[in-house]
């Protein structure tokens, strides 16, 4: 054993700051302590210590590290345009104005400029939400679970909730509607088969005890073939006439028709509060393109008494989120949504555009040196909407020269910034689907980084 080698951690503290280490005394030595640890465990296992230069190096980068942010920003190859796991939805220009003007100083959020008195942070969206669903009122909590979650809680503990057997479903993170349900003190009664549900079988449960039915989007679970599930407005009929609110939980929610795409059907939220629905929950952060929310829309009593439910207070936004939501919520009022919305401009960017980037990027690649290939490709919506639809689209195919694909795709992972792809029959894809235009020259810069 040779530790008597490494220097004192005071030494080593002295030595990182002679070479420029502007630090607090207490991150620095932490950091020392750290590394010379590392030394002797390295010491212990058969090898040299390492000298003073190396030991000092070792300290600065972990300096570095502890003052890096680990939220960073990267370039989305994968080719799913609304990927949970890479933020969901990227935010327009004019949503990041927004919130960076609001955020930097002080404004009107809870005050009332006219009355000069306290306001409610409630009205600087709502009016925009009626306008573009035709609700008659609105309510803008974090997140769609947390909206689904005080709908159930305000009007539904202790009383039965109506589903259909195959939407029980479980959508990502773990997030079971069977135990949203019993969180909420609501019972779960379940109805039809998991194939097939009618009309007839929600009529069958409906007791003195039934405080809601709830029909769910099934988020990316998709049952095919013998199948049925009765339309909207034959489910609101239903609850109508035996006096019951429907619940319709959307998911994603869009207010954009997808078929223009050649895509799938996806249900707006304008048809579900056309076919009747009480209320109506989405997201704000998903085919809405706007910062993460979740959004209400309905019967203005029963947003009402959404809004005086104590937990309602608990799951409310903050400003900047408001303040960016109002400005995509514009981009749809003003009928610009496809070209100011990063999400739309992406699912509408014809495929002939990106076969022709994917050409420039690969002939830039095979310039210095790399085999690239342009492919075509599909790419998916993500985010739970469209399940099983996808896009027709184009990328750049890295055949894993010398250090297979699982390597490759690590390196452009651990490069700056990160790229994220996906391994197709063995090689690295980046599918420019889900790549801004902007993004061609930093992705060619990183690929040839790591293939060096």
């Amino acid at each position: 054993m040779t530790f008597r080698a490494l220097p004192s951690v005071d030494r080593l503290i002295r030595a990182v700051r002679s070479d420029g280490a502007d630090m607090p005394h207490e991150l620095v030595r932490e950091a020392a302590r750290a590394v010379l640890n590392e030394a002797r465990t390295s010491i212990s296992a058969g090898h040299p210590p390492p000298d003073l230069s190396t030991l000092v190096a070792a300290v600065q980068a972990r300096l570095r590290a502890d003052v890096t942010p680990s939220l960073r920003p990267l370039i989305n190859a994968t080719g799913v345009i609304i990927q949970t796991n890479l933020g969901r939805a990227p935010l327009s220009a004019a949503a990041c104005a927004a919130m960076q003007e609001v955020g930097s100083g002080y404004s009107n959020l809870e005050y009332d400029l006219a009355q000069g008195e306290r306001g409610s942070r409630h009205v600087h969206l709502e009016s925009l939400l009626v306008q573009l669903t035709g609700a008659e009122a609105a309510l803008v909590v974090n997140n769609n679970a947390a909206a689904v979650y005080l709908v159930l809680i305000a009007m539904a503990a202790g009383r039965e909730v109506i589903v259909s057997r195959g939407q029980a479903v479980e959508i990502g993170g773990g997030f079971r509607i069977p135990d949203v349900l019993r969180a909420s003190g609501a019972l779960l009664i379940e109805v039809g088969t998991t194939n097939r549900t009618y009309a007839r079988d929600y009529t069958a449960a409906i007791t003195e005890r039934t405080a809601l039915i709830l029909r769910v989007h099934t988020s990316n679970f998709r049952l095919i073939g013998f199948v049925h599930e009765p339309p909207l407005a034959e489910l609101t009929a239903v609850a109508h006439t035996h006096g019951i609110p429907l619940l319709d939980d959307l998911g994603s929610g869009t207010l954009i028709d997808t078929r223009q795409f050649d895509l799938p059907p996806e249900p707006t939220v304008q048809e579900s509060v056309a076919a009747g629905a009480d209320l109506v929950t989405f997201s704000g952060d998903k085919l809405l393109g706007g910062p993460q929310a979740g959004i209400i829309v309905g019967r203005r009593e029963l947003i009402a008494r959404l809004r005086r439910h104590p937990l309602a207070r608990a799951l409310r936004v903050d400003k900047c989120t408001i303040a960016g939501l109002t400005a995509t919520l514009h981009s749809y009022l003003r009928g610009t949504a496809l070209r100011e919305i990063p999400v739309w401009q992406l699912i509408s960017t014809p495929l002939s555009a990106l076969q022709a980037r994917a050409e420039r990027i690969a002939g830039a690649l095979r310039a210095a040196g790399i085999p690239a290939q342009m492919v075509d490709c599909a790419s998916a919506i993500g985010g739970g909407s469209l399940p099983g639809a996808t896009q027709p689209s184009a990328g750049v195919a890295l055949p894993p020269v010398g250090c297979g694909a699982t390597v490759l795709a690590h390196r452009l992972r651990m490069a700056n910034p990160p790229v994220i792809t996906r391994i197709v029959d063995d090689q690295v894809l980046c599918d420019l689907r889900s790549v801004f235009p902007h993004e061609d020259t930093t992705l060619i810069n990183v690929v040839r980084e790591v293939w060096q």
